[in-house]
């Protein structure tokens, strides 16, 4: 029988051996600059190329704003990215991808996100999928509704 109280520990390995996979991966495609932490700033950005405002990025990653500066500043410094004045709103600073950036889409989306989600729900039924999801949604809503 499962120990269920041992469910934030087993949670907590998850997370330990996905970026394990992730930075396995990176390293694979030459990307050792990169790490799991980017990923989410990344995948907002390959989503709405025309750019993001950093406060946006803030808010949608759930990274407090000193975070997701230190993490968009060495992105900018590996030219992946880019920072400019907000030309709708001067006191906002926008992000978007360079061309450098946007090259790493299909290794980031389609390989390494590929493997990850496979690794994932290997031997899992789809029904078994939505139900994963839908409980640790539920958990996640439990500790953000406090």
């Amino acid at each position: 029988m499962n120990n269920i109280n041992a469910i934030i520990s087993i949670i907590g390995n998850i997370h330990t051996n996905a970026n394990r996979l992730i930075i396995d991966e990176l390293k694979k495609h030459d990307l050792t600059g990169l790490a799991p932490s980017h990923g989410d700033i990344l995948i907002l950005l390959y989503q709405n190329e025309e750019g993001v405002p950093m406060n946006k990025i803030t808010s949608s990653i759930n990274k407090d704003k000193s975070t997701v500066t230190t993490l968009v500043n060495k992105l900018e410094k590996m030219e992946l990215l880019k920072k400019f004045k907000n030309v709708s709103d001067s006191r906002s600073t926008l992000v978007k991808l360079t061309q450098k950036g946007l090259a790493t889409k299909p290794i980031v989306l389609d390989d390494i996100s590929y493997k990850l989600l496979e690794t994932t729900y290997k031997d899992f039924s789809q029904e078994e999928k939505e139900l994963i999801c839908t409980l640790l949604t539920k958990i996640n809503k439990n500790f953000i509704n406090g």
